[in-house]
């Protein structure tokens, strides 16, 4: 990862509109173990403080907040929304993610009902351009909503949903986020197990940010 060292002007920036609210959410179901939460909650951290991603984030005034989801009942905002405008909102932002606590523990994998959960607290989020919610996880649902379901729902709100498979062989989680998770303006990007998922991060934020979509 690159040192941050962004020119001085993006410190401290003229006011503009809200180009993307960009809410990430995080699989804390019972297949992540404690090593596995912490390489996604690093990998966030460190992507957003990637320089490019970095000056990406302030130069659209992006809006981001953090939720862990896993079964049904069980999703919370860990991060809620905030706008990067300045360095200073990017390092606040990673030192924020690098500390959040684990929501959950023993507990199913829906994401259906992560994504319905997503959708309303979307609703708080300043205006922007664009509304984005990624989805991270390594399984397919043993419970809750249906995910094709809910994300019709999200096509229907105007909302694009993008994800991050993390497979562990093939790439059975990946086709079933394509066919199941992400809209059909969204894309899916495959971490191979949770060690590649910081990279993975990385290029989803940085691909969602410069508007480069498909």
């Amino acid at each position: 990862m690159r040192s941050l060292a962004l020119p001085l002007m993006l410190c401290a920036h003229p006011a503009l509109a809200c180009d993307t609210a960009l809410l990430l959410t995080i699989d804390v179901s019972n297949s992540i173990d404690v090593a596995e939460y912490r390489l996604q909650t690093d990998g966030m951290a460190d992507a957003v403080l990637d320089d490019e991603v970095a000056e990406a984030l302030i130069q659209g005034q992006v809006a981001v907040a953090v939720i862990q989801w896993s079964g049904v009942d069980r999703q919370e905002v860990s991060i809620p929304w905030r706008q990067i405008r300045s360095l200073p909102d990017v390092q606040t932002f990673a030192a924020d993610a690098r500390l959040m606590p684990r929501a959950f523990v023993m507990s199913d994998t829906a994401p259906g009902d992560a994504i319905l959960f997503a959708l309303d607290y979307m609703q708080q989020a300043p205006q922007c351009g664009r509304e984005v919610i990624d989805i991270s996880g390594d399984g397919t649902p043993n419970s809750g909503s249906d995910t094709r379901t809910a994300a019709r729902e999200a096509e229907r709100r105007g909302v694009t949903i993008n994800g991050i498979a993390i497979e562990s062989m093939g790439l059975a989680i990946t086709n079933f986020f394509t066919r199941q998770v992400v809209t059909r303006d969204g894309f899916v990007i495959t971490a191979q197990r949770h060690r590649d998922y910081p990279r993975a991060i990385r290029e989803k934020i940085l691909r969602e940010v410069s508007r480069i979509f498909g």
